[in-house]
């Protein structure tokens, strides 16, 4: 029988290695500033046919940047984070 290529809904849970708790697919698929998070193909490959699915719904240019390019640096991620979450704080009301 050959795998899916529809993504689980969010009745399916797995491990998320970069939050450390439970997470679901539609998280994983928007988690990066409204495109998937970097790790999103390692994660669900296999529970579902992600690949396709998500070939399907991403640009080859955004797909390159996004799964073919080396991560960057953690505390390259956390400054932006932070800086993110400063930016957020200061626009609230």
């Amino acid at each position: 029988m050959r795998p899916s290529s529809a993504p689980p809904d969010d009745t399916y849970l797995i491990r998320c290695p970069r939050l450390g708790h439970p997470i679901y697919f539609s998280y994983c698929r928007r988690e990066n500033n409204g495109l998937p998070c970097f790790k999103t193909l390692d994660c669900w490959h296999e529970h579902f046919l992600v690949a396709e699915f998500l070939s399907e719904e991403i640009a080859p240019q955004q797909w390159t940047i996004l799964f073919e390019s080396p991560p960057k640096p953690k505390i390259l991620s956390l400054v932006e984070m932070m800086e993110q979450a400063r930016k957020r704080k200061d626009q609230e009301p």
